[in-house]
């Protein structure tokens, strides 16, 4: 990456705005060589009707940090992301507090980046593990 830690937290909140991540209050909050973080809030909203973290919200979180995290290895001139595998182990319950997903890249080719994404509580026990396939395609000349 050609980026500092905190260019790439701004970017990723830049583009989070009017999106899922921000209804969902997905916020960027570290990032480094190999990896990226960011935080969701667990509350009512992002409940399923148990009272506990829908894991459909998991994986919105997963592929979204996945996503951007492969958007920092393209030229986003030429280049751009589109996720698609995802999978999810959901492993623990959370009610309350935040949850924090973390890619990291397992295999970074020139048309497929690979991600491992681990969703934490506060006390960073494992709620879910995810993996991320994302395509990198051409971008088409706009005439």
């Amino acid at each position: 990456m050609n980026y500092t830690k905190e260019q790439i937290l701004a970017r990723c909140n830049e583009f989070s705005k009017n999106t899922l991540m921000e209804t969902l209050k997905i916020e960027y909050i570290d990032a480094g060589e190999d990896f990226l973080t960011a935080k969701m809030p667990v509350n009512p909203s992002v409940h399923q009707p148990m009272g506990l973290l829908h894991g459909g919200a998991s994986v919105a979180l997963a592929e979204s940090v996945g996503s951007a995290a492969s958007f920092f290895f393209i030229n986003p001139k030429e280049q751009e992301v589109r996720g698609i595998e995802i999978s999810a182990n959901h492993l623990k319950s959370i009610r309350e507090g935040y949850v924090f997903g973390t890619a990291r890249i397992i295999h970074k080719g020139r048309s497929l980046h690979l991600w491992e994404i681990k969703i934490t509580d506060e006390e960073g026990n494992l709620v879910s593990l995810c993996k991320l396939t994302n395509m990198v395609l051409e971008r088409k000349k706009r005439e």
